[in-house]
């Protein structure tokens, strides 16, 4: 009986299972949430590296603190795992997580060692949780032995790094970094291969979402800080209209997303597609930190200031790759049966074009200014949608009425 139990029964692959569902397991919603912490100290990271150094290495940092969570998702996507060794292992890789997020303020420093033995662990655990699912009853589960076999490697790369003098540290971290998204997808030899490496396609978009939201209630948290250390009594009113406005664009990214490809599965399980809409996701996350970085700086200046540069220019560009890789993903996923919808690539690509004149212009014009240029870009993919849609429905509705009344003569 207590083999049956879900405290004790071993890792299945969902494919084996019988009670298999889309719904993410509260380990793993905690495990979502304690990223939280480590996204916030990459984004004051960035905050206090305003520069092209600074700026790629809050780059590869995220990508390497991306995949520590995606390997985990993907993980529980494939097996469904919620006995007691696999709870302890989950929990040792938030204690990792603590470090990393730790050692990330001084990475470039003496962090380093810190930061990359601590993901070392964290590789080595998802190694760990693999080698365990590989025996399925008497039978070898090649892909769980295949992925074990990988992440062990990488956990020792890894570790070497923390050893290494600078920067061959840093290229090596960099090189195992790239190894995880190749052991994947290389052709003949990446997991890809496996006719089981299919993941759950609603649990896998499901975090996806739930991960967006964490970090755009990240940038609120970022935003309201920001204006607490400041002191909310000292600013002027043209502050507060920023900050107004900071607060009302996070909500909009998050409406966009969910309104136009958030929740949604990939329209395949052709290997393209399902590559690029891992891709994509990664490219949106990105983009949905560096604007709550940058709408930051909405506390810093007044209507008439020009909106400091580092800031303007991560948040230009950060919605311009939002929008982009947005329009990509949309194409990649189940199409919305909604007769009323309206996110067309021509409102796509007004977006990007006008988040690149705010790029070129921010420095030269008062926050006002560039405020309304960036709102006009990103609310417009709120407010062209809604009117098509009451413009549509509204046709529907009369040519039903007209329908209606053929039919009854």
């Amino acid at each position: 009986m207590a083999a049956n139990e879900p405290l004790w029964r071993r890792p299945r692959h969902y494919m084996d299972a019988d009670d298999a569902h889309d719904h993410v397991h509260w380990v793993e919603l905690f495990f979502d949430l304690i990223h939280v912490v480590t996204i916030f100290i990459l984004g004051n990271y960035l905050s206090h590296h305003m520069d092209w150094q600074g700026f790629w290495v809050f780059t590869g940092l995220f990508l390497a603190i991306f995949y520590a969570w995606a390997d985990s998702s993907v993980y529980n996507s494939l097996y469904i795992s919620t006995d007691m060794p696999h709870r302890a292992a989950m929990a040792l890789q938030i204690v990792t997580m603590m470090f990393i997020a730790a050692a990330i303020p001084d990475v470039t420093g003496k962090g380093w060692t810190y930061f990359a033995l601590g993901y070392a662990l964290n590789r080595a655990i998802t190694a760990y949780l693999y080698w365990r699912a590989r025996c399925v009853g008497d039978a070898t589960d090649t892909l769980a032995h295949e992925q074990g076999r990988n992440f062990f490697v990488l956990a020792g790369l890894f570790a070497l790094s923390a050893f290494l003098p600078k920067p061959l540290a840093y290229w090596v971290f960099g090189a195992s970094v790239a190894l995880i998204q190749l052991q994947y997808m290389l052709p003949r030899v990446g997991t890809l291969r496996f006719a089981r490496f299919v993941p759950r396609l609603g649990h896998i978009s499901e975090r996806f979402g739930l991960l967006m939201l964490i970090l755009l209630g990240e940038g609120f948290f970022k935003l309201v800080l920001t204006l607490a250390d400041k002191g909310v009594y000292k600013i002027g009113a043209g502050t507060f209209f920023n900050v107004a406005m900071g607060g009302l664009s996070l909500f909009a990214l998050a409406w966009v997303y969910f309104d136009s490809a958030g929740n949604a599965k990939p329209k395949s399980r052709d290997i393209g597609v399902l590559v690029g809409y891992w891709l994509a996701h990664i490219t949106i996350l990105w983009s949905a930190v560096t604007i709550g970085v940058a709408l930051a700086g909405e506390v810093y200046v007044g209507l008439l200031e020009a909106y400091p540069t580092g800031y303007g220019a991560l948040g230009s560009v950060g919605l311009a790759v939002f929008l982009a890789a947005l329009w990509i993903l949309q194409r990649l996923v189940t199409e919305d049966s909604h007769a009323c919808r309206g996110h067309s690539p021509a409102l796509r690509l007004f977006g990007i074009v006008m988040a690149l004149v705010v790029l070129a212009v921010h420095p030269f014009v008062p926050s006002i200014i560039g405020n309304l240029l960036w709102g006009l870009a990103l609310f417009s993919q709120i407010a062209v949608p809604l009117f098509g849609r009451h413009v549509t429905c509204r046709i529907l509705s009369d040519n039903s009425v007209l329908l209606l009344r053929y039919n009854s003569t």
